[in-house]
């Protein structure tokens, strides 16, 4: 593929071009099936993303090249005309090496250095008259020095993932209480957050306002990390081994002030964009460009480029913004991708303007026009997307707020909890009443709720330990069970889709089920293993899971009364989680240390656990246990026993 490339590029008459151009294209369109098939294989949402708008990126570029390739031949001393068609090589470049490092799952593709290579075509500018030559040529010159490495886009720099990993940090300090290099760790998150607030603050478009709320809540943000610094220093001094109330109030108080920093940078971002697609007709704009180099008007033509190039960068700033504030991956890469689009293909508008404005009656110079109009049009329309499905998303996340659970961005009193305040044995629709928490009560979940993070985290790291996960009952309903888990994390810090306490309730049913089919998963899977120390070591970490599964299910069904009683039923819900979670994590590890040891096929779990059920009917969700007791089967041997 990359040596068609390379014959299309270098190509010096329209016999060459038309020879390479095609067997290029078949080669286009077979990639664009594989690498569609690979994208609906692809489990990760961020390599899903990435692969999306590499594809797009060639989809868009194959009729660009065509006509940028055709311009550049029939005006081959067109400078505009050659740094539209080397613009799009080098844009299609960056897509090939972005698939590249998808399938190599995170490898720098070795094609990065050809592409640069390409980009000292940008710095070959002759002589042009008038101050629009001037003009133009900086535009192209900056954009020759964007710097698009595949690696920035694995990474997600936003200011909404600064907040996030400072906040998570802010709650992990009540188990290191802030003491040695822990508050370095703090304080550098905390940089890297105000570092992404620049963005929001040194750009040209954004309002004084919301400039000096932003910078406000900076140093606000800051007097709350440093009383919570001061605190730990106090108590590292002291050998505190637990938080204090001071402790625990100042980080309540620091995740209350990144909050409010998060909620005024989304403000700022959709009042960006609002204030873009209200004042701006885009057709318009483009036509008048479009009749400029018709009518072989330069001075027309060097007035609307100026103009144009404003709402460009405009353009571009709203999406750098969309791009700070996007909550998931998906939305992060696409404006990523579509911002550095912007930065490319705003001046190679204007250079395919140029070309046909010095050659006015040229059909192919009008063509390539029109192609590049359809281009921009285009990436304007995935900015006005972007911003839609983005401020959804964050005016979703605001409702959120405003539900029941803990929520740090609010003052403790105006926190509830919503539970039943009457209860009809039979009945499924139990009334309602909503009532406040107190602090103590939202810290004492919230610590319960990082335990219960951990232990899924945990359980992730051995999860990804095994090959080919897919065909393995065993880590997936494990990965299920982390899943599941981590909403319940989410709904004490007052995030997530779980918006009610019946709605933990209800998930922590599922999580029950889900544990329920894990153990039945494992039981076949031990029929495997011979006997000795490390058969006896699973077992004894499988027989713990009938008990908290039991235990859960059981705080489940019980009914409460008033608020104290819906506290204690969620905080001891969570806890009975955490338990259930622990031992199975414990549970994976022992069977991923049988398969390693034994050299166990773990892709025959699942048809084995067909082959072993009593009933001969064990599908993929038919792993609950009669009478919710958590215990298997009736009548089958006992998992303790050691000759399974």
């Amino acid at each position: 593929m990359n040596l068609r490339f390379i014959c299309a590029e270098n190509v010096a008459n329209f016999t060459e071009f038309v020879k390479a151009f095609s067997q290029f294209g078949s080669e286009m369109v077979e990639l664009a099936h594989l690498t569609g098939d690979r994208q609906n294989d692809l489990k990760g949402e961020r390599r899903r993303a990435q692969m999306a708008a590499a594809r797009q990126i060639l989809e868009r570029s194959t009729m660009m090249l065509l006509t940028s390739s055709k311009a550049c031949l029939r005006h081959p001393d067109c400078d505009t005309a050659r740094e539209n068609r080397d613009a799009v090589f080098t844009q299609m470049r960056r897509a090939m090496n972005l698939i590249h490092f998808v399938v190599k799952d995170g490898v720098i593709p070795e094609l990065a250095a050809a592409a640069a290579s390409v980009d000292t075509h940008y710095s070959r500018r002759n002589h042009r008259q008038g101050n629009y030559s001037l003009y133009h040529s900086g535009i192209t010159n900056r954009i020759s020095h964007v710097d698009w490495r595949v690696q920035d886009y694995d990474q997600c720099l936003t200011a909404h993932n600064a907040i996030k990993r400072f906040e998570d940090l802010v709650e992990m300090s009540r188990m290191s209480l802030c003491g040695g290099s822990y508050r370095e760790r703090l304080i550098s998150a905390f940089d890297s957050l105000v570092e992404r607030t620049q963005d929001f603050t040194d750009s040209a478009y954004t309002t004084h306002e919301h400039r000096e709320k932003i910078l406000l809540l900076c140093d606000r943000a800051k007097l709350e990390l440093n009383q919570l610094l001061r605190i730990g220093v106090c108590l590292d001094e002291a050998g505190s081994t637990a938080p204090t109330e001071d402790f625990e109030a100042s980080i309540v108080q620091t995740i209350r002030g990144s909050n409010e920093l998060k909620h005024q940078l989304k403000i700022t971002a959709l009042d960006h964009a609002d204030e873009l697609f209200k004042l701006t007709d885009e057709m318009d704009t483009v036509n008048r460009l479009k009749n400029s180099a018709l009518s072989g008007d330069h001075d027309r033509l060097e007035e609307y480029a100026e103009y144009f190039s404003e709402h460009s960068e405009h353009v571009q700033e709203v999406c750098k913004l969309l791009h700070n504030v996007a909550t998931n991956e998906t939305l992060q890469i696409t404006s990523k991708i579509t911002e550095s689009s912007l930065r490319v293909y705003g001046p190679q508008f204007l250079n395919a303007c140029h070309t046909l404005c010095i050659y006015p009656n040229s059909k192919i110079a009008k063509e390539n026009l029109e192609v590049f109009i359809d281009v921009w049009i285009s990436l304007y329309s995935d900015v006005h997307q972007l911003s839609k499905e983005i401020g959804e998303l964050l005016r979703g996340a605001d409702r959120f707020h405003q539900l029941s659970l803990p929520r740090q961005s609010r003052p403790p009193k105006s926190v509830s909890i919503q539970g039943p305040s009457t209860f009809i044995p039979g009945s499924s629709n139990p009334q309602f009443k909503v009532t406040p928490l107190d602090t103590e009560e939202q810290e004492k979940i919230a610590k319960t709720g990082i335990e219960m993070k951990n232990v899924t985290s945990e359980m992730d790291t051995e999860a990804e330990k095994w090959p080919d996960s897919e065909d393995n009952d065993i880590v997936r309903r494990a990965k299920t069970m982390s899943q599941l888990a981590f909403l319940m994390y989410q709904f004490t810090r007052g995030e997530g889709e779980l918006n009610t306490t019946q709605d933990l309730f209800t998930q922590a049913e599922f999580f029950a089920e889900e544990a329920n089919k894990f153990y039945k998963v494992v039981r076949h899977f031990t029929y495997q293993v011979p006997s000795g120390p490390l058969k006896k070591e699973l077992l004894e970490h499988l027989d713990k899971v009938p008990t908290f599964v039991q235990q859960l299910q059981f705080t489940v069904k019980n009914s409460t009364v008033g608020k104290a009683a819906t506290f204690t039923k969620v905080d001891n819900v969570i806890q009975e989680t955490k338990n259930l979670m622990t031992f199975v994590t414990k549970t994976v590890n022992s069977c991923l240390t049988c398969s390693s040891t034994y050299n166990l096929d773990m892709g025959a779990v699942r048809a084995r656990s067909r082959t072993l059920s009593p009933s001969g009917r064990y599908g993929e969700d038919d792993g609950a246990y009669d009478g919710g007791s958590g215990m298997g089967s009736k009548g089958g041997t006992a998992s303790s026993d050691p000759n399974i």
